[in-house]
């Protein structure tokens, strides 16, 4: 059976510290004259049925950003900002539809065909998760966990997972099928964990 975007919600992941920005609110950090978390917005809204927004800080200001999207805006149920799996938790426990399509708050130019490729993963290993691997010019591979299509199924045992004390993205997926989808191309992954890559994108406008 086909995923649809009809069966995609989209989560923008934007509830975390920003640590390595200084403690900043990182989605709200601007790129080219508008906050990190709107472009990934418009880049994500189109591909999914509906549209929620994880944050911890500054829900009021995230709710003005996702309004023209109808996006709810989510805080985390877990204390302390445990990480993005305490997002993508509120997520699925949020989400009306049969799949779950994260994607992080500072990767502004993730590629438009992204949910089109990871549902035709999903649906063609009847697999519970499928996740983004890139090759650079050099052959290197790297994993993009974040950027994720999970099925809502999977909240509660997510839910035990966390109640365990367990933190690490990997290790949960390890404990579903999952594909990982391999994208030739790794500039629409690119992204901004600190002030300096941040000024890096700044000087660019995106790949193509």
């Amino acid at each position: 059976m086909q995923t649809t975007r009809e069966q995609i919600t989209g989560l923008v992941l934007a509830g975390g510290r920003g640590r390595r920005m200084g403690g900043v609110d990182k989605g709200l950090q601007p790129l080219h004259g508008e906050p990190l978390a709107a472009h990934v917005m418009k880049r994500l809204a189109p591909q999914t049925g509906a549209l929620l927004i994880s944050a911890n800080r500054h829900p009021d200001i995230y709710a003005t950003l996702g309004a023209p999207y109808h996006a709810k805006v989510l805080a985390d149920t877990l204390p302390d900002f445990p990480g993005p799996l305490a997002g993508i938790l509120a997520g699925l426990r949020s989400a009306s539809t049969a799949c779950l399509l994260s994607a992080p708050c500072d990767s502004p130019w993730l590629p438009a065909d992204l949910a089109t490729r990871l549902a035709q993963a999903l649906d063609a290993n009847q697999a519970d998760l499928a996740t983004v691997t890139t090759i650079d010019a050099h052959g290197d591979t790297s994993l993009h966990p974040v950027f994720a299509l999970m099925r809502t199924t999977l909240a509660d045992d997510l839910a035990a997972f966390l109640a365990a004390g367990e933190r690490k993205v990997r290790a949960w997926y390890a404990r579903h099928k999952t594909v990982e989808v391999v994208f030739t191309d790794e500039r629409p992954f690119y992204n901004a964990n600190s002030l300096q890559e941040l000024a890096d994108l700044e000087r660019n406008r995106g790949p193509g």
